[in-house]
């Protein structure tokens, strides 16, 4: 009897590509193959990203190039999924003939209803019915060593360039006893390294009346309720590596800090989306804070955190940015000196606050001065990673490299995967899954390239395949 296959296209961020990790559990559960080859798939799910001009424009295209598969392939069922669908249900159902099904952002476990093939056509429902659990089903892809965890959903916040609120809920965080149940579940599959993420990962807990009690961006309360967490998960049997993302700037407590600092396998990384350095755009953005802040939460962090690696995200472009208001974007760069910054131009969305504002810039100079603090970070970068040859570093080894197969890939503690730079390895053999000491022989501006030092891995796990997912990262207007 032929298997029944299936084919996912994920695009946006890390926290879709683990509500496609539902689906793909739910999927297999129903007995369907994952399959990379959209055209001998039976059914195509393509989880979508609606959150910018940019990311809507790449959905839009995949849904259509994929409904070719319906003429030219094996496919009998489309299914669209995601932010896009929850954004534009009436909109894409009346244009889109040519898919079967639309979800939403929080109608993962209704695959099931359409595999079994008694769904109708539109299944988007409210988008805070959901937010993943240890006992939902899901289907690692990422590698065969790491994943992400998802122990937040929607937010709270009101940045008046974002419309994630209104697709995606109000913050609903999980139990930290359900987190640990989905660490240790992931442990056992051998998964070493676990990537925290959430919309507002810092206000984790809140909502469930047990959040943070301290002092503004400061550090001078309490611990929070995200340091207990990541502490306990840095406490499961197997795991080396936990990771943070999606921090605000905001409320990062001793607790926090200390772990960041001194637990093992916390890794000094913090990514924290900042978004301007000017006061007055800061105040255009309705971030609730100034510069003021965010300098103090960078120097407290880089005072109290031994190698730490920081990653941000700004916007340029926003409406009423002047020249010298980038300027000062760039001075703040150039003081701060991040060891990774993603940055990206407005995308002016009809249903967010930005959209009504004056002073529109240009998309021509929004490109330039995405182009000139692109040009500035990669000069701060190439040095930083410079600064690493002849140092030793443990890396996660991921694999064979896409660009040649005999050549092994990994990440050190300050890259994260799939946003990161990686490391080249060479003088010896090494598995997926283990954590080596390694030489950095040489940098370039994003990735370093390193001799194995010894031959004993500092872990070593059982392999797990891969599962065949396509993943678009799309673009992020910062989190």
């Amino acid at each position: 009897m032929k298997k029944k296959t299936i084919h996912f296209v994920s695009l946006g961020c890390p926290k879709n590509r683990v509500d496609s990790e539902v689906m793909l559990g739910v999927a297999t559960g129903k007995g369907y193959v994952s399959t990379g080859d959209a055209s001998a798939a039976d059914v195509i799910v393509v989880n979508t990203c609606g959150f910018i001009g940019e990311a809507k424009k790449e959905s839009i295209a995949t849904i259509f190039e994929l409904s070719e598969m319906k003429k030219l392939g094996a496919c009998k069922t489309l299914v669209v999924t995601g932010c896009l669908s929850q954004r534009y249900p009436t909109e894409l159902s009346e244009k889109m003939g040519e898919v079967d099904h639309f979800l939403g952002s929080s109608d993962m476990l209704k695959l099931g209803a359409v595999l079994d093939g008694k769904a109708e056509r539109m299944l988007v429902g409210n988008p805070a019915d959901w937010v993943v659990r240890a006992s939902d089903p899901r289907v690692v892809t990422q590698s065969s060593a790491s994943a992400y965890v998802k122990i937040a959903e929607g937010c709270n916040r009101h940045c008046a360039f974002c419309t994630i609120p209104q697709f995606r809920g109000k913050q609903r965080s999980r139990t930290t006893e359900d987190v640990v149940r989905e660490a240790e579940q992931l442990a056992a599959q051998g998964i070493v390294e676990l990537c925290l993420i959430s919309q507002d990962t810092v206000a984790y807990g809140r909502d469930l009346g047990q959040g943070n009690r301290l002092g503004l961006g400061l550090g001078l309360g309490k611990s929070s309720k995200l340091a207990e967490l990541v502490r306990r998960v840095a406490e499961v049997p197997g795991i080396r590596w936990v990771r943070l993302f999606y921090l605000y700037p905001e409320a990062i407590d001793e607790g926090l800090i200390e772990l960041l600092a001194q637990h093992p396998r916390v890794v000094p990384y913090v990514d924290m989306p900042l978004q301007h350095a000017s006061d007055a755009m800061l105040r255009r953005m309705k971030r609730g804070h100034g510069k003021d802040r965010q300098v103090k939460v960078v120097e407290r962090m880089r005072a109290s955190i031994p190698d730490l690696t920081f990653r941000t995200a700004f916007i340029v472009g926003h409406p009423g940015e002047t020249d010298a208001e980038f300027e000062e974007l760039c001075d703040f760069v150039t003081w701060a000196e991040f060891e990774h910054v993603g940055v990206f131009r407005y995308s002016d969305e009809e249903t967010a606050a930005s959209f009504d504002l004056e002073d529109k810039v240009k998309p021509l100079v929004a490109a330039n001065r995405y182009r000139k603090l692109m040009a500035l970070q990669r000069r701060i970068a190439r040095a930083k990673n410079q600064n690493l040859v002849g140092q030793e570093l443990e890396v996660l080894v991921e694999g064979a490299s896409e660009e040649h197969d005999l050549v092994m890939k990994g990440r050190h503690r300050g890259q994260a995967p799939d946003i990161d730079g990686e490391v080249f390895l060479s003088g010896g053999d090494c598995k997926p899954g283990e954590i080596r000491r390694v030489k950095v022989t040489q940098a370039s501006d994003y990735d370093v390239v390193g001799e194995l030092v010894g031959p004993a891995p500092l872990a070593r796990r059982a392999g797990r395949q891969r599962v065949a997912l396509r993943v678009l990262r799309g673009v992020e207007q910062g989190e």
